[in-house]
């Protein structure tokens, strides 16, 4: 069987491929006495959607409401959402720009093929998440990472995109809390890159997944309140809790809605019904107030983990001000266990002390072979376990 060139282009998903090596290492031992694993690798809120979604959602089956629905969403959805960054953000973003999705990873495909021509280039910080390179990579373009450092609090800035745009690039794709790092771009910041994306005809998207999941008040705010222009990503799986349910949305400008409409038509019919029924619970009062508790817990876990790790001999260059993970440079540590590179040292935390971690290697090549991500998803108590693990191992 011959495979496409675009499919063998597209590496592993390597947090997963190591979370598949946790979890036989956990089989594996799980009858042999030995502590059970900690997994600490995956970026997925412990906590699951609230009762008024699970209600919501049982409901909308009870009553048979999971026939097709509309391409660009549920209108009562999609003007929740609209509500929604008026009274968390002070934006007005009318229903009409929203498009619901199957999940931020459909609304960032869709994103890339309403936008990339093959050869077309697209900007990104390194590290970053991986997957959003590959959806450039997909629709035929080519992700250009562009190196960071902690002093940039790993973000771009207008002098870096200023200098690296030429006549092949198209674009610029941010992340705003970041995955793997946690730090967001100041708006001013991105106001300043927005400039340089204008100035050349570009489009700015921006991956604003965690920001319901920001700690600092001068980093809460969404990137639409820069320019109407930008393209925000969105999803309901961080801060709404419901990462299975494959629900997001995406802000566009106008006149790219029925452009994305008929792709939606034609690639994916429209988002699951059933969760889009659930998902209008998201926004009563009720439902925030909870997910307000939940931020609250998500940021006391970031405070004691980080301290933990620096107590350990970890560093960590940038405090995250947003979603849950913390980027820290293992190198000091490695060596106590006789390793080099964050790819051997987090296997050696698997085997040797049932703590899964995930290895800067997925993130991009901009010193990640020194860093290891961590994920404080968990609960505390988990949290603390691993902790005393890793204290005791690295002793």
């Amino acid at each position: 069987m011959k495979f496409s060139k675009r499919a063998e282009r597209i590496e592993p998903f390597y947090v997963l491929e190591m979370a598949k090596a946790a979890q036989a290492l956990a089989r594996e031992t799980a009858g042999q006495g030995g502590a059970p694993m900690i997994f600490l690798n995956i970026g997925e809120p412990d906590f699951s959607a609230p009762p008024l979604v699970q209600e919501a959602a049982v409901r909308a089956v009870r009553d048979g409401a999971t026939r097709y629905g509309d391409a660009l969403g549920q209108e009562a959805l999609r003007e929740r959402i609209s509500g929604w960054y008026q009274s968390r953000f002070g934006v007005r973003v009318p229903a009409s720009r929203i498009v619901v999705t199957a999940g931020a990873s459909a609304a960032l495909q869709l994103a890339c093929l309403a936008l990339i021509d093959p050869g077309d280039e697209i900007l990104m910080p390194d590290p970053s998440y991986p997957c959003n390179r590959h959806f450039v990579g997909a629709a035929e373009g080519r992700a250009v990472l562009l190196p960071t450092t902690a002093a940039q609090r790993y973000q771009l800035s207008a002098d870096t995109v200023r200098a690296a745009w030429t006549e092949k690039t198209r674009g610029v794709l941010l992340a705003s809390p970041s995955n793997p790092t946690g730090s967001s771009i100041a708006p001013d910041a991105l106001r300043c890159i927005q400039d340089v994306v204008r100035a050349h005809a570009g489009t700015t998207l921006v991956d604003e997944i965690y920001l319901g999941l920001s700690y600092e008040e001068a980093f809460s705010r969404s990137a639409l309140s820069v320019d109407d222009d930008i393209i925000s990503i969105n999803s309901f799986s961080k801060y709404f809790g419901m990462t299975g349910w494959r629900l997001g949305w995406m802000v566009l400008p106008e006149a790219l809605v029925p452009v994305v409409e008929r792709l939606v038509q034609n690639l994916f019919i429209c988002a699951s019904s059933l969760s889009q029924h659930a998902a209008l619970a998201c926004f009563e009062p009720e439902s925030i107030a909870e997910y307000e508790r939940r931020r609250a817990q998500f940021k006391a876990r970031r405070d004691y983990f980080i301290a933990a790790l620096q107590s350990i001999g970890f560093e960590v260059p940038v405090i995250p001000d947003g979603a849950f993970y913390v980027w820290a440079d293992c190198r000091h540590v490695a060596h106590r266990l006789g390793v080099t590179g964050s790819w051997d040292f987090a296997f050696e935390l698997m085997r040797r002390a049932h703590v899964a971690v995930t290895p800067g290697r997925d993130f991009g090549t901009a010193q990640t072979q020194h860093f290891i991500r961590f994920s404080t998803a968990q609960s505390m108590a988990q949290l603390e376990e691993a902790a005393a693990r890793l204290r005791a191992l690295l002793a």
